[in-house]
């Protein structure tokens, strides 16, 4: 895409497209349902809120120490044969990258699916260095074919239809195929082993870095991780520093807490636990081995309001549960993550004038810090972003003055009473005139609700008489 949605439309204009698709608004909540099912199924019985607690005392040690346990696995990594490359932004991650593919006179590139290569924007950067780029997650390859984005940490084409991937594959075929599921599977699988086949170089993300083993961990369901990882000459871990854990037995908590919240797994397909390139006399793997350490405003997290964030590990169980993202799906926030995480994450990795109005998004249910597996309060964190938005001076005017007369009628009981008086009033009037949806800002809310009339003598008088 070769225009930012954040800074060339509103979230408001976005979700507005995304709500005239009638099969996103099905498919997507369907989706999710089926995921969050899938979660409590997976942990009945358990004590899954100890083994989040765990989870949250594993990540908020880890992040209190962040610096020392980025050492430590960097001397691993070292003494594992693996090169190492600190990227300080998502510009220099990208020149690692393309460096090292320069370097080892790459023209064929295969890639596992990864949001951290999403969020530098990798892929445009090595086509335009004249190579031949080819996502291998389904998902993931059609959404590349399409020109399109991710709508959802795991699962990539949530928002689309068979009969659109179908098309999609058509396409590429030059024919029509089958409206079949595994039939379409199949025509993808064949063409992408191919490009196994060809590649000179695998990029892969990182689910986790252990500090003490210098072991790279990916987490996936299908087979295309281990090929990238283990066919071409080259392989390249591109890593947010964030994802280092300090030992194995801390992996142990990890991985059933990113299965289960992000699949209802009791383990993924595959688990690959890479710890360097191929060694003397063993028959398979890259013949050298690169982790990229991306920065790209993670560290300027660390000991702020907003460090918690950091403790995110991309399950993607805050969407699955968000009213919000629910209707619209990922594409309404504009950049890569979506959802409560990408509400907070955005503004704080790009800054508040570009995803500064995403932590309004939200109906402050609270439902994603009941479900997130490291007990991240996203609630707490956008309450937060939308106080430094105001004290920014970001929000409209019409926003700000809005809340401090709102703030200054209800600052005492006799203007409260005033003020509901009159509005009560003036609501029963409207809504006995059909004339709710007219009603300014509040009749955005009226139009997609039944909204119930005000009682014509207040609550708290009621209880004042009857005392």
């Amino acid at each position: 895409m070769s225009e930012d949605p954040l800074t060339s439309s509103t979230f408001a204009e976005r979700a507005r497209v995304q709500l005239a698709k009638p099969f996103l608004r099905e498919a997507v909540p369907r989706a999710t349902d089926i995921a969050v099912r899938d979660l409590r199924e997976r942990f009945a019985g358990h004590d899954y809120d100890g083994l989040r607690e765990l989870g949250r005392e594993i990540r908020a040690r880890t992040m209190a120490d962040l610096e020392d346990a980025l050492a430590t696995l960097t001397d691993a990594l070292v003494a594992n044969g693996i090169h190492v490359h600190h990227a300080a932004d998502a510009a220099a991650a990208r020149e690692h990258i393309r460096r090292i593919c320069r370097e080892s006179d790459a023209t064929r590139v295969v890639k596992v699916k990864s949001m951290a290569t999403e969020e530098i924007a990798l892929n445009p950067a090595l086509v335009a260095d004249g190579l031949e780029v080819t996502e291998t997650d389904l998902g993931e390859y059609v959404v590349q074919l399409d020109g399109d984005r991710p709508s959802h940490i795991i699962a990539p084409i949530i928002h689309k239809t068979r009969a659109e991937v179908r098309e999609t594959l058509s396409r590429v075929a030059g024919r029509e195929l089958p409206d079949d599921a595994s039939e379409l599977t199949d025509f993808a699988r064949e063409r992408l082993r191919d490009a196994f086949m060809d590649a000179d170089v695998g990029i892969s993300g990182a689910n986790f870095g252990v500090a003490e083993t210098g072991t790279i961990v990916l987490v996936t369901n299908e087979g295309n991780g281990r090929m990238c990882t283990s066919m071409p000459r080259i392989h390249i871990a591109l890593m947010g520093i964030e994802r280092v854990i300090p030992t194995l037995e801390d992996l142990s908590v990890m991985l059933p807490l990113i299965t289960g919240a992000g699949t209802g797994q009791l383990i993924t397909s595959y688990v690959s636990m890479l710890s360097g390139p191929r060694g003397e006399g063993e028959p398979d793997g890259p013949e050298a081995m690169h982790v990229v350490l991306l920065d790209n405003g993670r560290r300027a997290l660390l000991g702020t309001e907003y460090q918690e964030v950091l403790h995110c590990i991309r399950c993607g169980a805050c969407q699955n549960v968000c009213p919000v993202y629910r209707q619209v799906g990922g594409h309404a926030y504009g950049w890569v993550y979506g959802g409560p995480i990408g509400a907070v994450l955005t503004p704080l990795f790009l800054g508040t004038e570009a995803g500064g109005e995403l932590p309004q998004a939200s109906s402050l249910c609270g439902a994603c810090d009941d479900i997130c597996p490291v007990k991240i309060p996203l609630h707490d964190l956008l309450l937060q972003l939308r106080r430094t938005r105001v004290d920014d001076g970001a929000a409209p005017w019409r926003e700000r003055l809005a809340a401090e007369l709102w703030a200054w009628a209800w600052s005492s009981p006799r203007r409260y009473r005033v003020v509901t008086r009159i509005g009560g009033g003036v609501v029963r009037v409207m809504a006995a005139a059909g004339l709710m949806s007219s009603l300014g800002p509040l009749g955005r809310w009226a139009r997609g609700r039944t909204i119930p009339t005000p009682a014509r003598r207040p609550f708290h008088s009621r209880g004042e008489r009857d005392v």
